[in-house]
């Protein structure tokens, strides 16, 4: 009986680079089973690939292993790593911020260091581009198949000497929330924050009422309008836009049936800042 093994990427599915994955792991384990989180991570995106790890970890069952491949730096001297999570799940990745996010939301209790000379595809030939593969299914499989054990990966480093992308935190300025665009809610156009809900508190938010939206990059407002405050589409027109609660407890703006990211043409990251505040007409 195996673990299940997840497999996360920007390979897409247009080639054979995920069967492969696949063939590596039922060559360990022929019952293995294997789910995809997604391979639609844009090509080098390691931020995105930050995010849909703390979308979806939490959510699966302790003893799932997690191999997450976005590896701009493949063949170089960059570091591979084993992270526990404190219910048990293990990820496997390169270090290069895959893991910011788990790190920042206190997910994780430890990692190792994966040692790639013994943990490796023992047919894996003169290739160096190909680590998804060679490295990180094999030992994914090995792993949840119970061939190896966690302790059997490496030595154990320090959480801190992990790489983290630069994120900006959300802040409380008087009346006035902050924070900026971590994701994009890619299948509808919703634009999801990094600014908790228990921050609502703060500036007296009550379902219905309007609030005062900017969106800037760069210094420059792309956006700048009153939305609805809301539990969910269905509190405005179609179209129409609301700010609301996302399903991982943060805000997010929306247009009902409608892509509030195609519309105004936003992105992801630091650059990309949002501010919210109760609109001066509302007491």
């Amino acid at each position: 009986m195996a673990e299940a093994l997840v497999l996360q990427s920007d390979f897409g599915m247009s080639d054979g680079a995920v069967s492969a994955m696949y063939g590596v792991a039922h060559s360990i384990n022929p019952e293995i089973r294997i789910f995809d989180l997604t391979h639609d991570i844009p090509p080098f995106q390691i931020w995105e690939a930050s995010y849909r790890l703390i979308q979806t970890v939490p959510y699966w069952k302790e003893q799932t292993v997690f191999v997450s491949v976005v590896d701009p730096g493949v063949g170089s001297n960059r570091k591979s790593v084993v992270a526990r999570t404190h219910t048990n799940q293990f990820i496997i990745t390169p270090d290069n911020g895959t893991l910011t996010h788990l790190v920042q939301g206190n997910l994780l209790a430890d990692a190792r260091l994966l040692d790639d000379t013994i943990h490796r595809l023992p047919v894996m030939g003169e290739s160096y581009t190909f680590h998804g593969r060679d490295i990180y299914a094999y030992t994914g499989a090995r792993l949840s198949s119970r061939t190896i054990t966690y302790s059997d990966i490496g030595p154990l480093i320090d959480l801190e000497s992990l790489i983290l992308l630069n994120r900006e935190p959300a802040r409380q300025q008087d009346e006035r929330l902050e924070g900026i665009i971590e994701i994009l809610d890619v299948r509808f156009g919703n634009v999801w924050t990094n600014i908790p809900s228990t921050f609502i508190r703060h500036i007296g938010l009550e379902i219905g009422c309007s609030v005062q939206v900017e969106v800037v990059h760069d210094g420059n407002i792309v956006f700048s309008d009153e939305l609805t405050w809301g539990h969910s589409f269905a509190n405005v027109e179609l179209g129409k836009g609301l700010v609301y609660v996302n399903s991982l407890d943060h805000l997010a703006l929306a247009l009902n049936q409608d892509s509030f990211a195609e519309r105004y043409q936003v992105g992801i990251g630091n650059a990309w800042q949002v501010r919210i505040q109760k609109s001066r007409g509302e007491k």
